[in-house]
């Protein structure tokens, strides 16, 4: 065979296997998703019957402590706190730790809660940088604040565990606004349960929306595109992808942003690992391990209507960084537990979620990157046939739009936190455009992410923050 049959062969043999890649993932997403519709139409409607007021007032309703990690969060932490002390719920604490902050976070709760130095013994040893010292504010007794050297997110995360006092924590980002009854909605599962262990959930976009109080009061689109573009995407991840794997009971990532856990499974396990920047990720996957290994009856969940609302990336550079993170913390989260991969003992979570996160969420990005790449290569050359080209749109462009539909379609079948038409009609005309451009774009931040990886990259990257759009004043 000559150099020139040899490429075409090549080319031709990549793009099928490219194009098996995108029929595995959208399929995958497609599944999700049907299994999405069936369940969250019976959450939804448990979600609109649910009585927090009820729920509030009945016997064994767990206290809970609020574990935030805040770094250089100036912008956002003071209008994150106050939503986090509004929370309707009777019995919690916020602990938030300042993780070495180089801009004023820790002045700044300080004075605007009127906070003094107080005592605080620790519950844990978890191993941590040294913690400065310990704060408590004078009008919100129920808030705390843990100032220490900078270690990173998992290192704040543990000493907040360290100085937990309850059964139940939940980890949020700083920069986080919980809804009022998020906590109450969320804490019913280990209330109806004793076995959960861990539970996720929403996290939507903050960006375009109005805050007054610490509470977001009006929901809204945001002006920037690129914000906008994230709306629908964490739409599609959640409301279809998160729900349906919670449908196979195989939830295998709880967002750091908003997660509730059982404290003491969670310090036998290890607490966070400070050697990855997916700490979150690495944790559920690491409780799935241990309480199979270990033989303890568990149930790590996710509900579609507790939300926490957070900033999102505005500029390609910060979006670009973000992303590359995650993949990166999705390669350590998969790569040190690579023994449940496909492995009986773990059960679904071995067999099926594990294989799909490893395959087509791990690897994919270098599959798809570079087939976007070798689709174009036989266009041009002309060894792409037309039946060819059109299965590769429609697997790769067409299906892709028709799962975004299906999430905003599930946004406005269930919860529909966007009542305005003119914002349902943009994000229609999001879920189209979308699928070319900022796919591909995603593409390639997370082939990049796995570049970084292998060069043995390790940190966070600088993370902008604007603040919320606060009624009557820039927050």
């Amino acid at each position: 065979m000559s150099l020139s049959g040899t490429f075409t062969f090549l080319l031709l043999a990549f793009n099928h296997l490219v194009l098996l890649y995108f029929l595995a993932l959208n399929g995958s997403y497609l599944v999700l998703s049907l299994l999405a519709f069936r369940s969250i139409r019976r959450q939804a409607a448990r979600a609109r019957s649910f009585e927090v007021d009820d729920f509030l007032t009945t016997a064994g309703v767990p206290p809970i402590t609020l574990i935030a990690p805040a770094y250089n969060e100036e912008a956002t932490c003071v209008e994150s706190v106050r939503s986090l002390l509004t929370l309707q719920y009777p019995d919690y604490q916020v602990l938030v730790v300042n993780d070495g902050s180089k801009d004023a976070t820790a002045q700044r709760l300080i004075k605007s809660f009127e906070m003094e130095p107080a005592p605080r013994a620790p519950t844990a040893r978890l191993p941590t940088a040294p913690v400065r010292g310990v704060w408590r504010s004078r009008r919100h007794p129920r808030l705390w604040l843990v100032d220490k050297e900078n270690g990173g997110k998992a290192d704040a995360l543990n000493a907040g565990l360290n100085f937990c006092r309850t059964a139940l924590y939940c980890a949020i980002d700083a920069d986080s606004l919980l809804e009022p009854d998020a906590l109450s909605r969320i804490a019913r599962l280990f209330v109806e349960r004793a076995d959960t262990v861990a539970a996720g959930g929403v996290i939507r976009i903050a960006n375009g929306c109005v805050v007054r109080a610490g509470v977001v009061q009006r929901v809204g689109l945001p002006r920037n595109l690129l914000a906008r573009l994230q709306v629908l995407e964490y739409l599609r991840a959640f409301l279809a992808g998160r729900v349906g794997w919670d449908a196979l009971d195989a939830t295998l990532i709880i967002s750091g942003a908003f997660g509730m856990f059982r404290r003491t499974v969670v310090v036998e396990a290890g607490g966070y690992a400070t050697d990855t920047v997916g700490e979150d990720m690495e944790l559920v996957v690491r409780l799935h391990r241990y309480c199979r290994e270990k033989s303890i009856p568990y149930r790590i969940a996710f509900l579609p209507d507790p939300v926490a609302w957070t900033e999102c990336p505005e500029t390609l550079q910060v979006l670009g960084r973000q992303r590359d993170r995650w993949q990166r913390g999705l390669v350590e989260s998969l790569t040190r537990h690579l023994r449940m991969f496909c492995n009986p003992r773990y059960g679904r979570i071995g067999l099926l979620a594990f294989p799909y996160f490893l395959f087509l969420e791990m690897l994919g990005p270098v599959i798809e990157g570079l087939g976007y790449a070798g689709f174009v290569a036989a266009v041009v050359t002309g060894k792409a046939s037309t039946l060819y080209a059109i299965a590769f749109l429609s697997v790769a462009v067409l299906l892709g739009i028709v799962l975004s539909l299906v999430a905003v379609g599930l946004e406005e079948m269930s919860f529909r936190r966007y009542p305005r038409t003119g914002d349902l009609i943009q994000l229609f005309w999001l879920a189209i455009g979308e699928n070319i451009g900022y796919r591909q774009l995603n593409a390639f931040w997370r082939m990049r992410g796995m570049v970084s990886k292998l060069r043995g990259q390790h940190g966070w990257g600088r993370m902008e923050r604007r603040g919320f759009h606060v009624e009557g004043k820039s927050a």
